[in-house]
């Protein structure tokens, strides 16, 4: 080793504090790279297993396929596995206490089926031979019904049939039932074969059998013992999961026979994969990542690049002092450029690891409370891959050589006596440093010449100004993404915020109550709804509402259809409340007010986008007329006149969206018989829509407990995957934001307390020629408030941009207006002076105790 690397190495270990900072800034940023392309390979890595666990493994499927055109899909040199399967029919199951559930269905899997397919066994084992099945465990749970391993079952297999159709075609797979007006089963079952199995096992009820009007036994499918002239369903996994999956599924299709359009592909797991069959879903997540990551990976080389201009600026005098002693050029840029080699070799794995621990602690903590809230037995495992490591390793390596290569190469060309001097950034030209008169007569003479020094020391004022740029960019970047993924995950999920809907007739209103009473029920919602009509001005549609079934416009009006939503009363002021209307307003029933919701969502089939449109222009204060509309006699009775008190986006609990041509009022109950004609026919329903501690036993409590035709649907596990994406999501955003935050203060702290140890001489100057204490705080004050208008200017157009381009990104699968982030801004706004001037004041502390005297001797800090 040279004798400059020597010096340089020993020159690391005296000045500590700064190798230090150096070192912590470049492992947080490699850190943060890590972190966020690991995290993307963990995150989705993640996604597939809980897929697979809940839907099984394969990638498409095919309906109707025969024995030899299932041995030429096997020949495929893409296929890895073929899952057979086949449903046998139905077998009425007399005894059911669920009376939503009155058959067995009879499927058989080849033994594949039964290793790809998520089969959770309990007891026994799985079926080996075409006599054998195994039975779900909450047959006898759900439906009162108990066998055991071992027990003989004969059944009469048959297809589904309804008695009041003269149509020949079966009913198949739908889990709709028919039920007469005494609540009976209007099915019959035809075509029937007496079968007799073995149960040998039993397995949790499987997550995609939810809907099914029976309870699903699954036998063992003997391929040996089928016929050609079968057929079956295939499931098809393929050993390379890409953007060619579907090409290979349609040609596949054509090979065999069968029509493209038939083949049915696991979006769902395909998604996982960034395989998606919809353009503008794939150009979303593209450009989102690429936005995301361009942002962070630019602040992280941001961080680094901040540190060796730091490091370098203070190590100017050294650097003089080599070069007086006969160092060249090339010597001190290599001196320069050792340093950041030495750095970057310890601080990149250094990073690497602090990245990959970090995301293991939150992990741990993530996954507890995924099991508790989710009941899910998935877990996030750290997911290493070669591209993670390299492209942390490899963007902090090229961000290190281009932050020490620079500052190398300028320090190179300085000469002795200025750089010993350190008055290489000095700029003392009077264009320079000229300022404007009006800023001495507002703010006095501190001020300029706080704005003055900022000039004057051009290069340290451009290293804060820009650290704090990008503290604002990345924190509202960061804060803007996470409102635009919660929108668009609200748009696409809809207005879904319940787990169970329980949908009866007006008359059975107390019997929902009881039902809203039930041990696990946490929150609960009774409407009343009912459909009416009412004619509105032309000027109050908007665009697309005035397009829609023109056939309904007439005298410069629309005809409408109004749902009225009508709450129970606690429901009511709950709801009232969160969208900020006056519970006053609604207690004259003599003059019926209601909430209008004046938006809806829906999805454009034309351009597949999920869109947020305007259902009506309304103000405060308007009524409605509305009326009973006779569309075959074209008679429209008068039902009654409401007012408009309250204007939101906001559903209340439960799914109501409206469409075109249509829009929702939601009323307290109390107002709902003022709306309701008498002596005649309206439509009137009433749904109760309830969350659950435990929405499959409640359900079970529901369908014990009714005495009446109830319709229930039960939403919870779409509901559950919808919230477990979005928590999962936001607490990494959240994490990343307070990460960068944290980073960005300390960054900004380090700039500015390092550039003010630099000003000892100066300020002590200053002192010497009458500043006083007081002069002296405003004048750093000043400089705070320069700093931060300076950086605002800045920051935020940039952010502002950035911004819009990711809005740009969602718009391909979403439509909704952009909108800024008001509250991010102001925060950003308060928290940058606030940072500026603690950091100021904290810097200027150390140095106000300094002896004028001895501070006017130094030559450097």
């Amino acid at each position: 080793m040279n004798i400059i690397n020597k010096l340089t190495l020993r020159h690391l270990k005296e000045n500590k504090r700064r190798t230090l900072v150096t070192i912590i800034g470049i492992i947080i940023s490699v850190a943060m790279i890590t972190s966020v392309t690991t995290l993307a390979a963990s995150f989705l890595d993640l996604m597939k297993r809980s897929t697979i666990a809940q839907n099984g493994e394969w990638h498409f499927y095919l309906q109707d396929v025969n024995k030899e055109q299932i041995e030429a899909i096997k020949q495929d040199e893409a296929t890895t596995t073929v899952v057979l399967s086949n449903q046998i029919g139905y077998a009425l199951l007399e005894d059911s206490k669920n009376k939503y559930k009155p058959y067995f269905i009879v499927k058989e899997y080849n033994e594949q089926g039964f290793k790809q397919f998520p089969f959770e066994l309990n007891e026994g084992r799985l079926p080996e031979a075409a006599d054998e099945i195994v039975i779900p465990k909450d047959l006898e749970t759900n439906g009162g019904i108990k066998y055991e391993v071992g027990d003989q079952l004969t059944i009469d297999v048959g297809e589904r049939y309804a008695m009041n159709e003269d149509s020949a075609r079966p009913l198949g797979q739908t889990p709709e039932l028919n039920f007469l007006e005494d609540g009976t089963l209007s099915e019959i079952l035809k075509n029937t074969e007496k079968k007799t199995y073995t149960i040998v096992g039993k397995v949790d009820h499987p997550a995609w059998e939810t809907w099914e009007p029976g309870y699903t036994i699954f036998s063992y499918f003997d391929e040996n013992l089928v016929s050609s002239e079968n057929t079956f369903s295939a499931f098809v996994a393929v050993k390379e999961v890409n953007q060619s999956i579907y090409n290979l599924g349609k040609s596949l299709a054509i090979e065999i026979g069968i029509e493209p359009e038939s083949v049915s592909y696991n979006n769902q797991l395909l998604s996982y994969y960034g395989v998606s069959n919809d353009d503008n879903i794939r150009t979303t997540l593209v450009s989102l990542s690429a936005i995301i990551i361009s942002v962070i990976v630019i602040g992280s080389i941001a961080l680094i690049y901040n540190a060796f201009a730091i490091s370098i600026s203070e190590r100017a005098r050294h650097l003089g002092m080599l070069s007086s002693v006969g160092a060249t050029k090339k010597q001190k840029r290599n001196s320069v450029l050792f340093e950041g080699m030495v750095v970057g070799l310890i601080s990149i794995p250094l990073g690497i690891l602090a990245g990959l621990g970090g995301l293991g602690i939150t992990f741990s903590i993530i996954n507890s409370l995924i099991q508790n809230a989710f009941d899910i037995n998935e877990k996030l495992t750290i997911i290493v891959t070669p591209i993670s490591i390299l492209a942390a390793s490899g963007v902090s390596l090229v961000t290190i050589f281009i932050s020490s290569y620079l500052p190398a190469r300028k320090a190179s060309k300085i000469s002795a006596m200025d750089a010993i001097r350190q008055n290489q950034d000095v700029k003392l030209t009077g264009k320079k440093v000229k300022t404007s008169k009006l800023v001495r007569k507002m703010f006095g003479i501190q001020a300029e010449i706080g704005l003055k020094n900022l000039k004057r020391n051009k290069k340290r004022y451009q290293v804060t100004v820009f650290s704090l740029v990008i503290s604002i960019v990345l924190f509202l970047t960061i804060s803007f993404f996470s409102n635009s993924l919660q929108k668009s995950v609200e748009l696409a999920q809809g207005s879904i915020n319940y787990d169970i809907q329980v949908q009866t007739t007006y008359e059975n209103e107390e019997e929902l109550k009881s039902f809203a009473a039930l041990d696990n029920v946490t929150e609960y919602s009774i409407v009343n709804s009912t459909y009416l009509n009412s004619w509105i001005d032309m000027d109050k549609v908007p665009g697309e509402n005035i397009q829609s079934d023109s056939s309904l416009n007439k005298d410069g009006k629309k005809l409408y259809g109004v749902f009225i939503q009508a709450l129970d009363k606690a429901s009511f002021e709950a709801y009232a409340n969160s969208v900020g209307a006056d519970i006053e307003k609604f207690k004259d029933t003599d003059h019926p007010t209601a909430i209008v919701i004046d938006t809806f969502v829906y999805q454009n089939f034309d351009n597949g986008k999920i869109t947020q449109e305007k259902s009506i222009y309304t103000d405060l204060g308007d009524k409605f007329d509305l009326i009973q509309q006779d569309f075959e006699t074209e008679q429209e009775t008068f039902v009654n006149s409401i007012e408009i008190a309250a204007i939101t986006d906001q559903y209340p609990m439960g799914n109501s969206t409206a469409g075109f041509g249509t829009l929702t009022l939601v009323v307290p109950e109390s107002l709902f018989e003022q709306l309701v004609l008498q002596d005649e026919y309206q439509y009137q329903m009433t749904d109760l829509f309830l969350n659950s501690s435990d929405p499959m036993k409640t359900q079970t409590e529901i369908e014990e407990l009714s005495e009446s035709n109830l319709f229930i649907s039960n939403i919870f596990s779409d509901r559950q995957r919808a919230e477990q994406l979005v928590l999962l999501l936001k607490v990494f955003i959240y994490g990343f934001t307070v990460l960068i935050t944290a980073i960005s203060v300390a960054n900004i702290f380090n700039t500015i307390s390092t550039s003010i140890a630099l000003r000892k001489r100066e300020f002590a100057m200053l002192k010497s020629v009458g500043m006083t204490p007081k002069e002296f705080n405003k004048m750093i004050n000043y400089e705070s408030i320069f700093y931060g208008i300076k950086s605002l200017l800045y920051g935020l157009p940039i952010s502002v941009a950035i911004m819009y381009l990711i809005y740009t990104s969602l718009m391909n699968t979403f439509s909704y207006d952009f909108s800024l982030p008001w509250m991010a801004i102001l925060f950003t706004v308060i928290a940058i002076f606030m940072i500026v001037g603690a950091a100021m004041l904290y810097a200027s502390s150390k140095v106000k105790k300094e002896n004028i005297i001895d501070a006017l001797k130094m030559e450097n800090i």
